[in-house]
C-alpha cells in the first residue's frame, strides 16, 4: 500500500513539473570562457535530473563493490553457522533417541570446528549427557569442563552449573550437586529448575527441614501439585517430629495442614511422641482423626495399645467404626485387643473369633492364645500359639494320607533316641534309634497302608473345633522334629550305655 501511494506521489510531481515547465519558456545561459551555452529551461531541468540519476547509480555501484569482501565473509559465517546448527540438531536428536555412538561422532566433530561459544557449550553438554547415560564419568567430566570453559556469559554458565548438578544427583553425589547449586540458593524462588534440584539434593542428604520448606515453595509456585508433594511432606514431617521430640512437637504439628495430619505415617509418629510424653488423650485424638479418614491397619494396631483407663473411650469409638465396617478384620482385632486390656474376656473372644473367620492370620491366633492362657484354658492357648508360630515361620506340613519312606541313616549326622514303653508291662524296652528325617516312621504302617481302614484306625478322629481349624491351617508336625524333646516338655531320653 505504501508503494502504491509513493508511486502516485511521484507521478503527480512529474505531471505538475511538466505543466510548470510548459508554461515557462525561459532559457538557461551557461558561460564558461571561451564557451557559451544556452539551453531552454525544460532541457536544463531534464539534464539535471538525468545527471543526478547517473551519479546516484555510479556511487551505488562503487559502494556495492566496496562491500563485497564483508558480505562474502558474512555469507561464509552464516553458512558455517547453518552447518553447525544442523549438526548440533542431529546430535541432540540422536541423544533423545538413545543412539549415543552417533551423538559422540557428531558432537565431537562439531566441537573441533565451531567457533561459536554458545554452540560449543550446547555440544559439550549434549556430549556430557551421552557419557552420563553410558556411565563413562571420566569423559563426561571432560565434556563438562569444555562447557564450563566455553561459557561466555552468565546464562551459559548457569546452564552448565544446572546440568552438572543434575548429573551429580543422578550419580548419587548430592553434596557436590549442592556445591554447584550454591549460587541459586537466594534465587531459588525465581528459578524452578534449580529449586527442584536443590530439593532432590537435600532429600538425598536427609536435610528434612530444607525438604519441607522447598516442597512448600514449589507447591506455592504451582511447580508441583499436592499429590506429588504429599510423600515429600510426609517423610520430612515424620523426620522433623522424631528429631525434635515432645519438646519441639507443637510448632511442627501446628505448621501442618489438616489433611496432612491425617496421613497414616505422620499420625502414627505424632501419636507415638505424645504417648512418650504421657499425653495419651492427645494421642487418642490424633489417631481418631486419622482413622476417621482411613482405617489404616498400622494406625489401628497403635490405637489398640493404651493404658486401661483409655479403654472405654477407645472401645466406644471403635464400635462406632464397626457399624460402618462390620467385616474389617483389623478393626475386629483392635476391638479384641482393647477388650483384653480391659479384661473383658467374653467380648474379646467374640471379636477375635469373628476376625479369625474372616482372616485367620498370625496375630489373631496369638491374641486368642493369650486370651485362653489368661482364662486357664491351656490346651486351647497352646493350640493357637502353635498355629501362630506355624504361620509366622511358614513351617512345612505333611499330608496325613502320604507316608515318608525310611531315610538312609548311614551318613545322617543326627540321631534321635526314643524309649518305647510297653503298655502291658509298664517297663521300658530296649531303646530304638531313628534318623532325624524319619522320626515316627514304622515300616508296618507303610506295608499296611494299602489295606483299607488300616491307616484310619491308627489316626485318631479330630474333634469338631480342630476340624474347623484344619480348613485354614495344616498343623501336622514337620518331618524330622521330635516334639517330645521341645523345651516346654520334660525330656523322655534316657542314656544308654
Amino acid at each position: 500500500m505504501r508503494t502504491w501511494l509513493g508511486t502516485l506521489v511521484v507521478i503527480a510531481l512529474a505531471v505538475g513539473l511538466a505543466l510548470l515547465l510548459r508554461e515557462h519558456s525561459g532559457n538557461v545561459l551557461i558561460v564558461a570562457q571561451p564557451w557559451r551555452v544556452e539551453l531552454s529551461l525544460t532541457l536544463a531541468t531534464l539534464l539535471i535530473i538525468a545527471a543526478f540519476i547517473v551519479l546516484y547509480v555510479v556511487l551505488r555501484f562503487f559502494a556495492w563493490l566496496a562491500s563485497r569482501p564483508g558480505q562474502y565473509r558474512s555469507w561464509k559465517t552464516r553458512r558455517a553457522q547453518k552447518k553447525d546448527l544442523h549438526q548440533l540438531q542431529r546430535g541432540w536428536i540422536s541423544l533423545l533417541e538413545g543412539r549415543f555412538s552417533d551423538v559422540e561422532s557428531d558432537l565431537r566433530k562439531l566441537l573441533s570446528r565451531t567457533r561459536s561459544s554458545q554452540t560449543r557449550v550446547l555440544a559439550a553438554l549434549g556430549l556430557a549427557r551421552a557419557y552420563q547415560q553410558k556411565a563413562d564419568y571420566g569423559r563426561r567430566d571432560e565434556a563438562l569442563d569444555i562447557a564450563k570453559n566455553s561459557a561466555s556469559n552468565a546464562r551459559l554458565h548457569e546452564a552448565t552449573q544446572i546440568v552438572q548438578a543434575e548429573m551429580y544427583l543422578e550419580q548419587n553425589r548430592p553434596q557436590e550437586a549442592l556445591e554447584k547449586l550454591a549460587g541459586f540458593e537466594q534465587a531459588a524462588a525465581h528459578h524452578t529448575t534449580a529449586t527442584r534440584l536443590l530439593l532432590h539434593a537435600h532429600h538425598q542428604l536427609k536435610h528434612y527441614d530444607k525438604v519441607y520448606s522447598l516442597t512448600r515453595l514449589l507447591v506455592r509456585r504451582k511447580v508441583i501439585d499436592a499429590e506429588q508433594a504429599a510423600p515429600l511432606i510426609e517423610v520430612s514431617a515424620v523426620a522433623r517430629l522424631k528429631e525434635n521430640g515432645p519438646e519441639g512437637f507443637r510448632p511442627i504439628w501446628n505448621d501442618l495442614k489438616p489433611t496432612e495430619k491425617t496421613q497414616p505415617k505422620i499420625a502414627a509418629t505424632a501419636a507415638a511422641i505424645q504417648e512418650q510424653a504421657g499425653n495419651y488423650e492427645e494421642a487418642r485424638k490424633i489417631l481418631e482423626a486419622a482413622l476417621s479418614v482411613e482405617l489404616d491397619p498400622k494406625l489401628l494396631s497403635r490405637y489398640a495399645h493404651c493404658p486401661p483407663d483409655q479403654v472405654a473411650k477407645r472401645l466406644s469409638k471403635a464400635e462406632a467404626w464397626l457399624k460402618d465396617h462390620p467385616d474389617n478384620p483389623d478393626l475386629l482385632i483392635t476391638l479384641g485387643s482393647l477388650c483384653l486390656i480391659g479384661q473383658l474376656w467374653g467380648p474379646a473372644e467374640r471379636y477375635l473369633q469373628r476376625s479369625k473367620k474372616i482372616r485367620p492370620d498370625v496375630k489373631v491366633h496369638a491374641l486368642l492364645g493369650n486370651l485362653y492362657d489368661g482364662l486357664g484354658r491351656k490346651d486351647e492357648a497352646f493350640r493357637h500359639w502353635k498355629l501362630a508360630a506355624s504361620g509366622a515361620y511358614a513351617l512345612p506340613t505333611v499330608e496325613l494320607s502320604r507316608l515318608l519312606p525310611a531315610a538312609d541313616t548311614a551318613d545322617d549326622p543326627m540321631f534321635f533316641q526314643e524309649n518305647i514303653r510297653s503298655s502291658a508291662e509298664g517297663e521300658a524296652s530296649n531303646p530304638v534309634i531313628y534318623a532325624a528325617s524319619a522320626v515316627g516312621y514304622v515300616e508296618d504302617d507303610a506295608l499296611d497302608a494299602s489295606r483299607p481302614g488300616t491307616l484310619a484306625e491308627k489316626i485318631p478322629e479330630p474333634d469338631a473345633q480342630d476340624s474347623l481349624l484344619d480348613d485354614y491351617f495344616d498343623s501336622a508336625p514337620p518331618p524330622g522334629v521330635d516334639f517330645s524333646q521341645s523345651s516346654d516338655q520334660p525330656s523322655k531320653k534316657t542314656d544308654s550305655h
